[in-house]
């Protein structure tokens, strides 16, 4: 069992993106499993398909693709499946939607954008716990992608919601500028570190200056606090 925590079983074979989707989906409360080939896939959904609430399913991997990995899970499991693959052809995409994908995401992406995919997954599945988050004067609708603070809606960039949503859920922890990068712009983004300082300032401007959510944490980077 893992204390009624939502399971998620991430299978790559790309290490340094399951381990940021593990970090990711840890962070925000979720159980991970993890396999590195689709035949571990296999062996960990046989094992484990009773507690398993969704699958993120890479295309390409050794031993068994993601195709047949899906194909084969489909025969005796509809636990939801979202695709990740580098393949962005729409011949790819209708493939995995005919061996019964719930989703497909095309790399890179960031995790925030995989884990908003994740909870409308969810929700359709009837396991998501909610589609709101509140904190303080803040609230998050996470499937309509709206902001409001004390009722009042506050109109953000799609990046600004996923730095405010990633924030948000790690509230109270000191972020530093290369965690937030990692999560909201992804493991491959080669822009410059100052571009989250950006956003945070943009940010800060549209919630309110005079309310002070997010705090500069010298030295590290940033943190959410409750106003």
């Amino acid at each position: 069992m893992h204390n009624n925590k939502l399971c998620v079983l991430v299978a790559d074979d790309e290490a340094k993106i399951t381990k940021a989707l593990k970090d990711f989906f840890v962070a925000n409360g979720f159980h991970v499993l993890q396999a590195f080939d689709g035949g571990s896939a296999l062996d960990i959904f046989y094992e484990c398909n009773t507690k398993i609430d969704i699958i993120l399913l890479d295309v390409m991997m050794p031993v068994a693709d993601g195709y047949s990995v899906l194909k084969e899970i489909r025969e005796t499991s509809l636990i939801p499946v979202i695709m990740l693959t580098a393949k962005g052809e729409e011949y790819d995409q209708i493939k995995g939607f005919q061996y019964g994908a719930d989703d497909y995401i095309t790399k890179p992406f960031s995790p925030s954008l995989l884990f908003a995919r994740v909870e409308a997954v969810l929700k359709r599945s009837g396991k998501s716990t909610s589609d709101d988050i509140i904190s303080g004067e803040l609230r998050m609708n996470i499937i309509k992608r709206t902001v409001s603070v004390c009722d009042d809606r506050v109109d953000l960039t799609p990046k600004e919601f996923d730095l405010l949503h990633y924030l948000v859920l790690n509230k109270s922890m000191a972020l530093s500028r290369e965690q937030i990068l990692n999560a909201v712009w992804g493991y491959d983004f080669e822009g410059d570190i100052r571009t989250v300082d950006t956003h945070v300032k943009q940010l800060r401007g549209k919630l309110g200056a005079e309310r002070p959510f997010i705090r500069t944490i010298h030295k590290i980077g940033y943190q959410f606090m409750e106003t």
